[in-house]
Parts: structure tokens; C-alpha cells; sequence
């Protein structure tokens, strides 16, 4: 009797590794890293260049004083369109793409289920983003000592900050945006499902984040601030104040999970009820 071959359902890791070696050939993807990766280095060197630092800027007064402090201004920056965009250009587009070109019967063919792949790409998706900060603020930050220096740092309450505390304050300055950037990740999710647009997913979330940003700024609306997904880029703050208060980081974490838990549900509930008849 001849031997039955054994064929192997995939598994989530299976799913995965379609994904990411799907995103690695994608030459958007390579170029926003290349992107991270150098587009700081020039930065520092024009800021490094101003006669007349950027004084309405957190932080813009401090710049020519201390290369901890650009990293510091990048971030805020940073959290008001530039995160969000570098997340959505993956997150916006990984399951808008397999409409654009009517490949869905194609990738469920793989006998991966729906959820093996939502979650798959989903993954794909997060870890894109916080390779994207990593990659963004460990080129800031080593392009800001070496270029400006690693004196000690102003604190946001006038305090002098050492070298050293002020190198692991700004780290962990920047590790406070891994929690919006997920969440905005997962709201590129729910509208790269929803309106099925790769266009649309990459640019809607940048253009709610710049609402989100006018919304906060605006008086009258603390009770709606905290619960907005741009609020969380500013709960590094209160690192840099002495005594430090971790109040703002804490709503943000929980801010930030409410909206990954919400638009991941909407995400999946409406990929596994849909009904993909052409493509």
C-alpha cells in the first residue's frame, strides 16, 4: 500500500511567517525603516545647525544645552502625526492589499482559517510598528548625544538632571509610546478591514490623530481628554518632573489597551462574518 501523505494543517506561527516574509518584500515597508533609520540623523544635524531654538517647543529651549533634550522634542513631535502614519503604512494597508488585488481566495486556499490569519497579519502589523520605534528612537537618541553631547538635562520643573538618569529617563520616554502606537495600529486594523482601502487605512488614522491632537487642545473637554488615543504620546511627562508622577502613564496604558481590545474586536468580527466570494 502506497503511504498516505501526511498533510499538516498550518499553524498561527505558519500563518505568521507567510506574513512577515510577505511584508519583508515589500519595498514601502524597507524604506519607512531605511527612513527611521537615517531621517533622525539629519534632523539633529539641522536642529543642531539653528541660531534660534524652537523656545514655543517642550524642550526647543534646551536643545543647543543638552543632546538629551532633542530626543525629548522629536518625541512630542513625534506623537502628533509622525507615529501614527509610519504605523498605518502596514497596519492601514495588510488586509486592505488582499482586496485591492483579489487575493483572499487565494490565501484561505492555504487552509489557514480566518482567525489564523487575522491574528497572523494582526501580529505582523504590531510588531512592524514597535520595530519602527525602536528603530526611530534608538537612531534619535544615538544621533543626539553623539552630535549635541550627553550633558545633564533641565527637568520640566527646572531640576538638574545627570547624564546618566537623564539617558534612562529618555529611553523610558520613548518606550511610553509603545502604547498609543499599538493602539493606533489597531485602529489602521479595523479600517484597512472596514473600508477594505489601503488608502484609506494609511491616511484616516494620521488625519484622527491630528483631530484627536485639536480635540485635547481645546477648552472644555477634560472629561473627554484621557480617553482620547493621543493623550497617552504625552504621560511621558511626568518622568521628567520631580517628584515623578506616573498617573498620566497609567491612564494611558489603560486608554491605549481600550482601544487596542475595541477595534481588534470590530476588526475580527467583521473579517469572519464577511462573505469573500471575489477575490
Amino acid at each position: 500500500m502506497s503511504a498516505v501523505p501526511d498533510r499538516r494543517h498550518p499553524s498561527l506561527l505558519d500563518a505568521i511567517g507567510w506574513e512577515v516574509t510577505k511584508l519583508a518584500a515589500q519595498l514601502r515597508a524597507r524604506l519607512t525603516l531605511l527612513i527611521c533609520a537615517v531621517a533622525p540623523v539629519l534632523v539633529v544635524v539641522v536642529i543642531k545647525g539653528q541660531q534660534r531654538p524652537p523656545k514655543d517647543s517642550l524642550y526647543g529651549r534646551y536643545i543647543h544645552h543638552s543632546g538629551f533634550a532633542v530626543p525629548l522634542l522629536m518625541l512630542g513631535f513625534a506623537g502628533q502625526w509622525v507615529l501614527p502614519l509610519l504605523t498605518a503604512i502596514v497596519a492601514g494597508d495588510i488586509f486592505a492589499s488582499e482586496d485591492a488585488h483579489g487575493t483572499w481566495k487565494t490565501v484561505l486556499t492555504r487552509s489557514a482559517s480566518r482567525a489564523q490569519l487575522f491574528w497572523a497579519k494582526t501580529i505582523t502589523a504590531l510588531a512592524f510598528a514597535v520595530t519602527v520605534l525602536l528603530v526611530l528612537a534608538a537612531s534619535t537618541i544615538l544621533a543626539s548625544v553623539l552630535l549635541v553631547g550627553h550633558q545633564d538635562l533641565t527637568g520640566l520643573t527646572g531640576q538638574v538632571i545627570p547624564s546618566g538618569t537623564a539617558a534612562r529617563l529618555v529611553v523610558e520616554s520613548w518606550a511610553t509610546a509603545v502604547a498609543p502606537l499599538l493602539g493606533f495600529t489597531c485602529l489602521a486594523i479595523l479600517l484597512s478591514v472596514r473600508t477594505r482601502n489601503p488608502a484609506f487605512g494609511i491616511a484616516a488614522p494620521v488625519v484622527l490623530g491630528m483631530v484627536m491632537q485639536l480635540a485635547g487642545s481645546l477648552g472644555g473637554v477634560e472629561a473627554v481628554r484621557p480617553f482620547l488615543l493621543t493623550t497617552p504620546f504625552e504621560s511621558w511627562h511626568g518622568l521628567l518632573a520631580a517628584p515623578h508622577f506616573t498617573s498620566p502613564l497609567v491612564s494611558g496604558l489603560v486608554t491605549s489597551a481600550g482601544w487596542c481590545v475595541v477595534t481588534l474586536a470590530a476588526a475580527f468580527v467583521l473579517l469572519t462574518r464577511r462573505d469573500i466570494t471575489e477575490g
